[in-house]
């Protein structure tokens, strides 16, 4: 397995990491793209998603795990998302170039997006953004892991880290709270598989049981799947959370 940082645009924190797994020539490779979480802020980077990117690679997949400009530097909205869609972007470049250079083929009509807490919003919110694909690649799936999926509900509108990420209160700046919002995005054509543990104190379950009955009534085809663990349990490689994102995408 290798590992190669690829930047996306001039500020320090607009880069990924891309891995590459030790596949044999001509095989076929999955494609995932890996969203860290952290509330949108410094406190966390893209390092935190690194040993679960690093286990997709062993198991045989092409990982881009991104990092993005968070609230305390240059950040928040609608900054930190347009971060989202340049990297998603640079699949059809430097991504490509690097995939071509190692000899690995990946199917670009099958990518995966995998975000975690903050990072479910911003999966969800980019792929239907972009309406499920780039110049050359297809998002077919995305896995909210425990995530923060509908912006406006009460209990979640007036968390100091949403108003941050935000710029504004919500009674200041409704429709920003909608604009983010994965619940408030267009239909795309995905499957939307959302993984929400059971135990969660910092994002409860409730609210992906929300998101869940709103966009199947819009018509989005998304599934629920409740396990047991806390936030962070997605990060642990030996957990159910992380045991059933495996099996959402087929590792």
């Amino acid at each position: 397995m290798k590992r190669r940082k690829l930047a996306y645009g001039d500020h320090p924190s607009q880069f990924g990491h891309l891995y590459l797994p030790d596949v044999e020539p001509g095989e076929r490779a999955r494609l995932i793209v890996m969203i860290h979480g952290g509330s949108w802020s410094t406190e966390f980077g893209l390092t935190i998603a690194g040993s679960v990117s690093r286990d997709l690679a062993q198991r045989g997949a092409v990982v881009w795990n991104l990092e993005y400009r968070r609230v305390e530097e240059g950040g928040g909205w609608p900054q930190t998302g347009r971060d989202v869609l340049a990297a998603l972007r640079l699949l059809d470049e430097a991504v490509s170039e690097e995939l071509a250079l190692a000899g690995i083929v990946v199917d670009k009509q099958n990518v995966a997006v995998v975000g975690h807490s903050a990072g479910g919003q911003l999966a969800a919110w980019a792929v239907a953004r972009l309406g499920a694909r780039t110049q050359r690649y297809r998002f077919t799936t995305v896995i909210p892991q425990s995530a923060v999926l509908d912006l406006t509900l009460d209990g979640i509108c007036d968390k100091p880290s949403v108003t941050r990420f935000l710029g504004a209160s919500y009674d200041e700046a409704p429709q920003r709270y909608l604009d983010a919002s994965p619940a408030h995005a267009p239909v795309v054509d995905v499957l939307i598989a959302v993984v929400h543990t059971t135990e969660d104190r910092a994002v409860p379950v409730e609210l992906s049981r929300h998101y869940v009955d709103v966009m199947r009534e819009r018509g989005q085809r998304v599934t629920l799947t409740e396990v047991p663990g806390d936030h962070a349990a997605f990060l642990d490689l030996s957990s159910r959370a992380h045991r059933q994102t495996l099996r959402e995408l087929g590792l």
